[in-house]
């Protein structure tokens, strides 16, 4: 977090929080949405101004209750997620692990995603469970990034993305099984794999894709 908008936050602790207005759509992309757009159920014009951009890169966060914003000086603008906290894109290192090649996962911050597991829900979105390299260390209650649809063909390309749906399909329905399931990379790594509904990930992964107005201070 920027150090300015810690003496801001000091100086007005009070400042009431501001909901609907920021969204981050499907493809990475930050919109602004003003009354017009919220109200019309608009999904808000792309920010494109590259200072603003990093400016909400570097001050993107989480509260207690799953709820991410940006911190505008002393205000919380809180986000509305199409799908997620995080969209990735997807591209492949050809020359990581001694020539092997790997994977490489960046979300929308420009930061490393690493994955800890890759989700297929209903509607064919492919999603990764895991956390945000940041200076070297990992971002906390970093859950959720969603892969770029533009990427899911790279992605069927450097993985067994197809087999593994199928394995996951056909898996009995016990723990053991289901954890059996492994979407395997062209190197010969590999990641759990499984089969999701979309709309039970928010509170599987703890983030709220809606955040509204509580009754706690500030809001």
């Amino acid at each position: 977090m920027d150090e300015i908008v810690r003496q801001a936050m000091a100086k007005w602790p009070n400042v009431p929080h501001c909901y609907g207005w920021l969204a981050l759509d499907r493809r990475g992309q930050w919109r602004m949405r003003d009354d017009a757009a919220q109200a019309a159920g608009a999904a808000g014009d792309p920010i494109r101004h590259e200072a603003l951009l990093a400016f909400i890169a570097r001050n993107y966060a989480c509260d207690d209750a799953g709820r991410w914003y940006f911190q505008n000086g002393p205000q919380r603008v809180y986000v509305s997620l199409a799908y997620a906290p995080f969209v990735v894109r997807l591209t492949w290192d050809a020359a990581a692990h001694e020539g092997r090649g790997a994977p490489v996962l960046t979300d929308q911050l420009g930061r490393s995603f690493v994955p800890s597991a890759c989700l297929l829900d209903e509607d064919g979105n492919v999603a990764f469970a895991g956390a945000v390299r940041a200076e070297g260390a990992d971002m906390p209650n970093a859950p959720l990034a969603l892969l770029h649809d533009h990427d899911i063909d790279l992605l069927t390309q450097v993985s067994d993305l197809p087999q593994a749906f199928e394995l996951a399909e056909t898996a009995d329905d016990t723990a053991d099984a289901r954890a059996a399931v492994r979407l395997h990379w062209r190197n010969g790594d590999s990641l759990p794999f499984a089969t999701v509904r979309a709309g039970t990930l928010p509170q599987t992964y703890g983030f709220e894709r809606d955040p509204q107005a509580s009754a706690t201070p500030g809001d």
